[in-house]
């Protein structure tokens, strides 16, 4: 039995649409009937989401926050003994989201056909990723799925909850750029030229701060759509190169010799890495594959090529802390933290350490970042304006020579 997403007409000739689940479109075209409804339109919600990815769209999956509530909801229910497929349509009933209710609902037919869920969440790769499909399996194969559950949904609230503080923490920045650009930019497209035209006509030449702001204001007056048309071409050129393997890969290796954004850009893998890894590793999966999958959450190339070396270097019978060690882009704190994991046997315990201080140390770092930004913005944005009104004054400072 899957699920299906249906277009049909009432007895009044309106249209409704809705979710129900059927063996077939014949048999959910026989079940509209039997409601007394026209079906115009049955879609199997397996096939729409395969032909979905296969196309553009904005969005192609679950969001971070709406996988971690439907994940611990699957805990919860799990833990109570309720049986998994009766737990997807309870789940599914209670999302507000019809995406995501329909996404679960095919994950439910998968299962009732015979399926595993891990099975059923491979035929939505966008919606649930690698690291959720492993994990999931391996509570299966185990028989501790219920434990396994509570451990991703723990894992999946704690990375929306870090993506929120650093969301929320550059509000603040971002808005400040932003009215800081606008203001200025009508000062210096509307107000400036008003207040400076006065002095364009006298015979005495102007200082040159002040000749070099009415330049300024005139070509964003006569050129601002070009402006806007060029930054947004060279904002698309930047992109479009980053995604080519050769210059992203020079880039991410700029940003770990760059002191600051170094300790950052370490900082965040690796605390997605050791999370990664700790969660796979606790859960079951063997070493080297959880080691694949770790490294595919790392976004830093040369950082996701030292851990594919390490674990070639571990099956050759290296052990995780030295492979991991011979790269130095790791932290030196995580590779005691894991090899005295490895020969006490609490990999995964000294994992979840090495990761909570990893985000303690990120957290700390960005809110520092924050600190110094804050000010400094405001302080730039004081030094543009003083250069404006200073651009106005210095000719009313030499009003006799002008006028002479």
């Amino acid at each position: 039995m899957g699920a299906f997403e249906y277009v049909a007409l009432d007895q009044g000739g309106k249209e409704t649409k809705g979710l129900i689940e059927g063996d077939t479109p014949k048999h959910v075209r026989q079940l509209l009937r039997e409601r007394k409804l026209l079906p115009v339109k049955v879609t199997e919600i397996a096939q729409k989401e395969s032909r979905r990815q296969r196309t553009f769209s904005v969005r192609r999956g679950i969001a971070p926050s709406e996988l971690a509530l439907v994940t611990r909801q699957l805990a919860s229910l799990s833990q109570s003994g309720l049986p998994l497929e009766e737990s997807l349509l309870a789940v599914s009933q209670q999302n507000e989201h019809p995406r995501t209710q329909s996404i679960l609902l095919g994950v439910r037919g998968k299962v009732m056909e015979g399926h595993t869920l891990a099975d059923g969440l491979a035929e939505f790769p966008q919606a649930f990723p690698e690291l959720y499909r492993s994990t999931i399996a391996a509570g299966e194969q185990s028989g501790h799925l219920d434990a396994v559950l509570e451990r991703l949904a723990d894992y999946t609230e704690a990375r929306h909850e870090l993506r929120q503080r650093v969301t929320n923490a550059m509000i603040y920045p971002i808005a400040l750029i932003v009215m800081s650009v606008a203001i200025i930019s009508f000062m210096l497209a509307t107000v400036v030229p008003k207040i400076v035209g006065v002095f364009e006509n006298s015979s005495a030449e102007l200082p040159a701060l002040t000749r070099g702001m009415i330049a300024t204001s005139d070509f964003l007056r006569d050129h601002w759509l070009l402006l806007i048309i060029g930054l947004g071409a060279a904002a698309y050129g930047m992109w479009w190169l980053l995604q080519r393997d050769g210059p992203k890969r020079r880039y991410h290796r700029f940003l770990l010799r760059v002191p600051i954004l170094s300790r950052l850009t370490r900082g965040i893998n690796t605390a997605r890495f050791t999370r990664t890894f700790s969660i796979l590793a606790g859960s079951g999966v063997p070493i080297l594959e959880a080691m694949k999958i770790s490294a595919a959450v790392i976004e830093n190339l040369p950082m996701r090529d030292a851990v594919n070396e390490a674990a070639v270097r571990v099956r050759e019978g290296g052990s995780i802390s030295k492979s991991l060690e011979t790269s130095k882009l790791f932290p030196p704190m995580m590779i005691h933290l894991v090899s005295s994991g490895e020969a006490g046997g609490k990999l995964g315990e000294m994992l979840t350490r090495a990761a909570d201080g990893q985000e303690r140390e990120v957290d700390g770092l960005i809110a520092a970042l924050l600190g110094i930004l804050q000010p400094l913005l405001i302080i730039l944005m004081g030094g543009v304006v003083l250069t404006i009104v200073l651009a106005i004054l210095m000719p009313i400072f030499e009003i006799n020579n002008l006028v002479r």
